[in-house]
């Protein structure tokens, strides 16, 4: 079916077959910690290394990332279901437990169940239609494998969150 006119409706219909990576984004603002979860990670650059996500102007989030200077992006797998649940459900409760989180020296928030983040500086932030597109320049790695094994990525599809499985070579 092809249309001359593209309705909101049509076109979160045909993007939600597209599955993506999830990640959850972390900073700290004059109030405490912020957090949410992001289905849009993409990389953008490797010299300089740059990645790129979307916050749309309703998030309750967007006040405090429009002020901040850093953020965290935590690259969530299969077992943190819940961490990505957390942070896509109401503000308050994202930070609720303080055995979930810890700050980095430079004072962004981390999350204690994440092995893979990535420290960011915020370079420029977009307006795009609903959203705010925002580029971050990355200045810290952490990788820490489980068993040696990177985790299975968490992925959001058709509306849901799901993991991902191998499939056979044959």
């Amino acid at each position: 079916m092809t249309l001359s006119t593209v309705s909101g409706e049509m076109y979160r219909a045909a993007l939600r077959r597209h599955p993506a990576g999830v990640a959850v984004i972390t900073l700290m603002s004059g109030a405490g910690p912020v957090g949410f979860t992001a289905t849009s990670l993409v990389s953008l650059s490797l010299d300089p290394p740059l990645v790129s996500f979307n916050i749309t102007r309703t998030s309750s989030s967007i006040a405090a990332l429009r002020r901040a200077a850093s953020v965290v992006v935590h690259l969530i797998g299969e077992h943190q279901l819940e961490v990505a649940r957390r942070f896509s459900r109401t503000a308050q409760l994202r930070f609720a437990d303080p055995h979930s989180w810890s700050s980095l020296d430079t004072g962004e928030p981390v999350l204690a169940e994440s092995p893979t983040w990535l420290r960011t500086q915020v370079q420029q932030l977009i307006d795009a239609g609903d959203s705010i597109l925002v580029i971050g320049r990355v200045t810290r790695i952490h990788c820490d494998d489980i068993a040696g094994v990177p985790p299975r990525p968490l992925v959001y599809h058709n509306g849901t969150f799901s993991g991902t499985s191998e499939l056979s070579e044959a």
